[in-house]
């Protein structure tokens, strides 16, 4: 009798940002995957999310360069909040003008998703994603762990992995058996329309900007360059209201698509000489609603030989634009883990109690609406009026807020800069 194959095989469920983040770092460290994505085709979808530089340099060590990068989106230069009476709260650069070693991006998230994509693809083969199927439960044994999945036309098999990774999202199903008294998504009363527009841009022309206060506000940024002819580029924004949630969510999309009137009627009086929001939501092809989720931290990302990563581990508000960022930086930190300790559990293990604990402070505090907490301060100390912003929050305060961000989400401009690679060059699994 033959022996059975005990090849270390990590199986990934969900081909988004992080899934194809960790096959393409599987394979530059020698680990065979197979990612097995629930649609039957992927396609750009969404609309824009920034790359933190701690983000890009991981993209950047997995041979994602800039050159990539700038066809899905442009670096971002500036991070700016403004008052509901278009005055500046605060700004700062970002990225190299930051005096990052590396950039921040501001992408379309679809076709960043396509460009890794095609990575994985022409690196690991045509076979090494597959769609069309879905990751429904595990089993884990002495020698791995039995993944089970649903199939086209109701089949149904089940795949023999060293280990599984569930990168399947906020309702992942891998999470759902791990944690199976988790509570439903937590909705903090926001409702959020996206969408993208050809407008000029504002400022400094590749800048982050939030405006209003913490009950209504506006966060756009340009995901292209300029039009040459035009002028234009591809603007893309959140409008957002913060509503009553004692009910929670009722509404049974999670996501669907919205008429015009339903964002414009809260924003129609938003105009100043730099910016006519009116004008730059109208200029949306398509207008989407979602409400703005969570999830509560759990105690730990792994069973066993089953693992979680991104939005499965730790869904979070959006308030810190670092959740794309988080999905790839577990990828690299699970990557270094397996270089460690092998493909075993004591690598999930390691990865575990590198991220979990830090990572779920920061579900935490995006839940105080991240770096947006400034404009927190703002509505205490002056309700949201102000004619000189020093005398309401000082400089050195806000400088300080935002900086306490950044250290929490890892991307503080000196820890970053000295860090050594998360995956040193060459670095490859022992076999």
């Amino acid at each position: 009798m033959q022996a059975p194959d005990r090849s270390p095989h990590v199986v990934i469920a969900g081909g988004g940002i992080g899934g194809l983040a960790l096959a393409l770092t599987l394979h530059q460290i020698g680990v065979p995957c197979t990612v097995l994505e629930q649609v039957s085709e992927l396609r750009p979808l969404g609309v824009g999310i920034n790359i933190q530089p701690n983000a890009v340099r991981e993209l950047n060590d997995m041979g994602i360069d800039a050159k990539a990068l700038d066809h899905v989106g442009l670096p971002a230069r500036e991070w700016a909040l403004v008052g509901r009476n278009g005055a500046e709260i605060y700004a700062e650069p970002r990225g190299l003008e930051a005096g990052y070693n590396w950039p921040q991006y501001a992408v379309h998230r679809g076709q960043l998703q396509m460009l890794l994509y095609e990575q994985v693809r022409a690196r690991l083969g045509p076979h090494a994603m597959r769609t069309g199927v879905r990751v429904t439960r595990y089993e884990n044994h002495e020698h791995g762990v039995s993944v089970h999945i649903d199939g086209p036309g109701g089949t149904s098999e089940v795949i023999e992995a060293t280990l599984l990774v569930g990168a399947d999202g906020i309702h992942s199903a891998v999470r759902a058996q791990m944690h199976p008294d988790q509570p439903a998504p937590h909705w903090n009363g926001a409702i959020m329309w996206r969408g993208t527009s050809q407008a000029a841009p504002v400022r400094g022309g590749s800048s982050f900007v939030g405006l209003g206060s913490v009950r209504q506000r506006m966060v756009f940024y340009p995901i292209s360059p300029v039009d040459p002819e035009t002028g234009l580029a591809t603007i893309n924004w959140i409008a957002e209201v913060t509503v009553d949630n004692s009910d929670g969510w009722t509404s049974a999309d999670w996501s669907k698509q919205v008429a015009l009137e339903d964002v414009l009627q809260h924003f129609k009086d938003w105009q100043f000489d730099w910016l006519d929001v009116p004008a730059l939501l109208s200029g949306a092809e398509r207008i989407y609603e979602y409400p703005m989720i969570d999830r509560d931290p759990v105690p730990t990302w792994v069973d066993g030989a089953v693992g979680l990563m991104g939005d499965a581990a730790h869904a979070m508000y959006p308030t810190g634009s670092n959740g794309a960022s988080q999905a790839i930086v577990d990828a690299r930190v699970l990557g270094s883990c397996m270089i460690e300790h092998g493909v075993t559990p004591a690598a999930l293990a390691a990865y575990d109690a590198r991220l979990c604990e830090k990572v779920s402070a920061l579900i935490l505090r995006n839940r105080g609406l991240g770096p947006f907490g400034i404009l927190n301060l703002v509505d205490e100390r002056c309700g949201g009026v102000f004619d000189d912003i020093d005398a309401v929050i000082a400089p050195e305060e806000r400088a300080a807020f935002v900086a306490d961000y950044k250290a929490a989400a890892g991307f503080a401009i000196d820890a970053l800069n000295a860090a050594a690679p998360t995956i040193a060059p060459g670095a490859r699994v022992p076999v």
